[in-house]
């Protein structure tokens, strides 16, 4: 049986127990095994964590030693997948640049704060994981995030929707949806997930719940091929 470990914590307003349960629910339905946890201290050990399909971090505005942030950087580039939404993943931990450079964005605004009503707007591309998903309408927080080139965008929303500095830089795309590869593994993020409800929009907890498990397929794909992450292994200094 395939395994999960979520580890929620951090800011209540982002729901994490909710939202931990939401993705919970659909890993169960996919017949993996669940184990959910309230301390970071779960994403110490990289041997453990290399025994994971998946990782699903549901922790806003933490702190995490890099020792931590190394653990999980060497799990994920030995295939272990990582996915997550909303601040949960790209305004976990500010002050780790190695998290941010695993996840592939950070968190800067949200102009309005929640209730703005945005459209999200779906990109048909080589990924399967929208197919068949046209653009949708929320009402929630509009996320403006620092981005990696690097990542495959899935979906985006046009800022500005409410006027303030940014707005004078005319109107631009900011991603919503993105996968991109750390290593052996695959990283999903969806910026949706302000509150728990909003994966009560079918479009959205689809797109969730196709996003986890494509993340989690990848350490099937690095155990059947023999992946070796040594490969990617290197002397210099990163950071």
């Amino acid at each position: 049986m395939r395994k999960a470990l979520i580890v929620w914590g951090g800011w209540d307003g982002h729901e994490p127990k909710q939202v931990g349960e939401v993705c919970a629910a659909l890993l169960r339905a996919a017949e993996f095994e669940v184990e959910v946890s309230e301390s970071l201290d779960s994403l110490a050990d990289a041997s453990v964590l290399k025994a994971l399909d998946l990782i699903v971090p549901i922790w806003t505005m933490g702190s995490l030693d890099n020792e931590k942030a190394e653990a999980v950087s060497e799990a994920v580039a030995a295939g272990v997948g990582i996915a997550g939404c909303h601040g949960g993943m790209c305004d976990a931990f500010r002050e780790n640049v190695l998290w941010q450079f695993i996840t592939g964005g950070n968190w800067v605004a949200h102009p309005g704060g929640d209730g703005v009503e945005y459209v999200v707007n779906v990109r048909q591309s080589s990924s399967p994981l929208v197919d068949g998903i046209a653009d949708f309408t929320v009402s929630s927080e509009q996320y403006y995030l620092h981005v990696d080139p690097a990542v495959e965008v899935l979906a985006t929303t046009r800022f500005p929707t409410v006027t303030w500095y940014h707005s004078a830089n005319g109107e631009v795309d900011i991603p919503v949806v993105w996968t991109k590869r750390w290593g052996h593994g695959r990283v999903f993020y969806n910026s949706l997930g302000h509150h728990a409800d909003i994966f009560d929009i079918p479009d959205a907890r689809e797109i969730m719940r196709r996003g986890l498990l494509w993340a989690a397929d990848g350490k099937r794909i690095a155990v059947e091929q023999g992946l070796d992450p040594g490969e990617f292994a290197s002397d210099a200094q990163m950071f």
